[in-house]
């Protein structure tokens, strides 16, 4: 027996740092940990342990005489990643700083999300330190709470590793807070010794095309964010009338999307899906949706277990062309002679797969469009269709570029969903280019170069919008120990005024910040409404009836 890594993988490598063997890679030091799909299980070396089990924070380890069916891929993607990659062992990257100083070491950390709370788990474990977690939502947990699809339960299982540092005593909250706003950039730095931003990127990109700004044109960055109940977009109304959407972009967002779109309602009733989504879905007409990538399978930006997943969705038929699967002759040469990436192989060969299935009768499906790039939006006020062009391997300028043949899919809903992006923020410099605060290993970086002494960064606005929860852990230990590490070297700057000076500057500006007990009760009040229905929980989707349930009883 050996155990198999399955689809909720995370990548946070809990589970390397307890294996006795070696036998779970990428680990951390290694490169292809920064761009790891997921990580897996080497089945020649596992000793059936079982250590990772329990360590895994979003149960995605089993046996492999305990798999289902749908887990069964899993068996043959984990050891395909074994044919072309050597592991040898080593240590875990992270460099621990010494035994810090006694004084005091207050830390803001401005966001509530993966990167914030894993810099935060680094920090509380010093007693010295003490960190106070701030962000606009009374709601803690970033994209884990309202990014990451209803359907994928066990992904937020890392919620409870994140209420385990919430529960430390040198860690408070202060949510329902808009940092730029109700307090200012320099307003922290007067009480802290470091100011750590980690809020995210939560802007889209743009296609840059003809038609953008007609009805119907919407970002999957609000469609997810309407679906998973985010208080901004509660009131959003989306209007699933059209059999065909269409979907720019097939990375593991535009794949969420289009699951959400075609599972059926009765089995997203299961989920915490937000009620308003659930009342439209039941409604929608939507019964195709395709999926449109500019360049070849070779380069699908979504996770094998994502593409996977999709194809296991209950009366839905995945759709892909064979001529769609092109490939540049380099990659096609590689494949055949076993040395393309085991990663890239397993996607070309589950789309193979995917091809060769006789077309299905189910009422829905799912159509993979590769080699395709829409260059313009169709319609008068509402969106009708998109132009696109079929996409050709040009040798010699070694990339794909526009062919000659055209065509239109008729939609009245498209979805664009090419990446997030950051947003300049009061106070940072801002890298318009790379949409990032310019930072050295999370420390950040004036436009001389020098090192803004207690500004740091973590998550997406330190790296960009790559990357999932696993590599927003090291991502954010990385910060915090650089942190740590400027503390120990006497490099902070000494605050001003005391940190508790900021509840009273708030309370000046009527603003009432929620703590673990505000947060408590909305948890509760959730979960509680979930159980009567059978949910994990019923999301409560306006701020005003957050802020109601968090102060009953209470304040």
């Amino acid at each position: 027996m050996t155990f198999v890594i399955t689809r909720p993988c995370c990548n946070d490598a809990s589970c390397v740092s307890v294996c006795p063997v070696n036998c779970i890679h990428p680990t951390p030091e290694e490169p292809e940990f920064a761009t790891a799909e997921m990580l897996y299980i080497d089945p020649e070396t596992c000793i059936d342990c079982g250590a990772c089990v329990d360590a895994c924070p979003v149960g995605a380890i089993f046996p492999d005489d305990e798999l289902e069916a749908h887990q069964e891929p899993y068996l043959q993607i984990n050891s395909d990643y074994y044919l072309d990659h050597e592991v040898e062992a080593g240590e875990l990257p992270m460099v621990k700083a010494a035994k810090l100083p006694d004084r005091p070491l207050d830390v803001a950390i401005v966001g509530a999300g993966p990167a914030a709370f894993y810099a935060a788990e680094e920090l509380v474990r010093n007693r010295p330190v003490r960190v106070d977690m701030y962000d606009r939502l009374p709601t803690p947990y970033g994209l884990v709470r309202a990014g990451v699809a209803p359907d994928h339960a066990a992904t937020k299982g890392v919620e409870r590793t994140f209420a385990s540092t919430a529960r430390k005593r040198n860690f408070r909250y202060l949510l329902g807070v808009t940092v730029g706003s109700d307090v200012t950039h320099a307003e922290l730095a007067e009480r802290y010794h470091a100011v750590l931003y980690a809020s995210g990127a939560s802007a889209d990109k743009r296609l840059g095309i003809d038609g953008e700004a007609l009805d119907g044109v919407i970002s999957a960055t609000d469609f997810v964010a309407w679906y998973n109940g985010h208080p901004d977009h509660a009131g959003d109304r989306m209007d699933l009338s059209s059999p065909r959407v269409a979907i720019i972009g097939n990375g593991n967002v535009a794949l969420d999307v289009a699951r959400i779109l075609l599972t059926e309602p009765d089995s997203l009733a299961t989920t915490d899906i937000a009620d308003h989504a659930l009342d439209a879905l039941r409604g929608s007409a939507v019964r195709e949706v395709q999926i449109i990538a500019r360049r070849s399978i070779a380069h699908g930006a979504y996770t094998n277990s994502e593409f996977v997943a999709i194809g296991q969705v209950e009366g839905v038929d995945v759709v892909i062309d064979e001529a769609d699967l092109t490939l540049d002759g380099a990659t096609e040469r590689a494949l055949t002679n076993g040395e393309l990436d085991s990663t890239v192989a397993t996607k070309i060969r589950l789309a193979r797969e995917y091809a060769a299935q006789p077309e299905g009768d189910a009422e829905r499906r799912v159509v993979f469009r590769y080699l395709t790039s829409p260059i313009g939006i169709e319609g008068h006020g509402d969106a009708t269709g998109i132009r696109c062009v079929r996409n050709r391997f040009d040798e010699e300028l070694g990339g794909f570029v526009p062919g000659d043949e055209s065509s239109v899919v008729e939609t009245g809903l498209v979805v664009r969903s090419i990446g997030y992006r950051g947003e300049p923020m009061a106070g940072l410099p801002f890298d318009a280019d790379r949409t990032i605060v310019p930072n050295d290993q999370g420390r950040v970086l004036a436009d001389d170069g020098s090192t803004l002494p207690g500004l740091y960064v973590a998550g997406w606005l330190k790296r960009g919008a790559t990357g999932g929860i696993g590599t927003n852990r090291f991502c954010g230990q990385e910060t915090a120990t650089a942190l740590l590490a400027d503390h120990l070297a006497d490099r902070l700057p000494e605050p001003e005024r005391v940190g508790e000076d900021v509840h009273r500057l708030l309370e000046e500006r009527e603003v009432a910040p929620m703590d673990a007990a505000h947060w408590q009760r909305i948890d509760t009040a959730e979960r509680e409404a979930g159980h009567a229905q059978g949910r994990p929980r019923i999301k409560i989707v306006d701020l005003d009836e957050l802020r109601s349930v968090a102060v009953a009883a209470g304040d």
